[in-house]
C-alpha cells in the first residue's frame, strides 16, 4: 500500500518504515539524532545492526531502488532504529 507520512521510531527498537513490499523508496531522517536503516526480505524485524546504513540528521534517499541500497539481499521492507524516539519521513508506492 502506498504511503507518504512521518513515522515516529520507538526508542531502541526496529520500526518498519514500509507497510508493504516495495521496490523504490524515499526517506529522510528529520530528527536531530542519527538513525540506522536496514532492509529485509520480509516483514520480520531485524535482530541486530549488521548490514545497516547510518543516516545522520537531514540525510535520506530520494526515490532509490531497494536493490541499490542493499545489493547483497533482495530487500523489500525498510526498517529504522534509534536510541531515541525520533521522526522519519517516508514515501513509497
Amino acid at each position: 500500500m502506498a504511503q507518504n507520512t512521518t513515522i515516529t521510531l520507538t526508542a531502541k527498537s526496529w520500526t518498519q518504515l514500509t507497510d508493504a513490499d516495495v521496490t523504490k523508496i524515499t526517506f529522510q531522517n528529520i530528527s536531530g539524532y542519527h538513525i540506522l536503516i536496514k532492509g529485509t526480505t520480509g516483514a520480520t524485524a531485524p535482530t541486530d545492526t549488521t548490514g545497516s546504513i547510518r543516516a545522520n540528521p537531514g540525510q535520506g534517499e530520494l526515490n532509490v531502488f531497494m536493490a541499490d541500497l542493499f545489493p547483497g539481499i533482495s530487500a523489500a521492507r525498510l526498517w529504522a532504529y534509534s536510541d531515541c524516539a525520533v521522526e522519519v519521513f517516508v514515501s513509497h508506492a
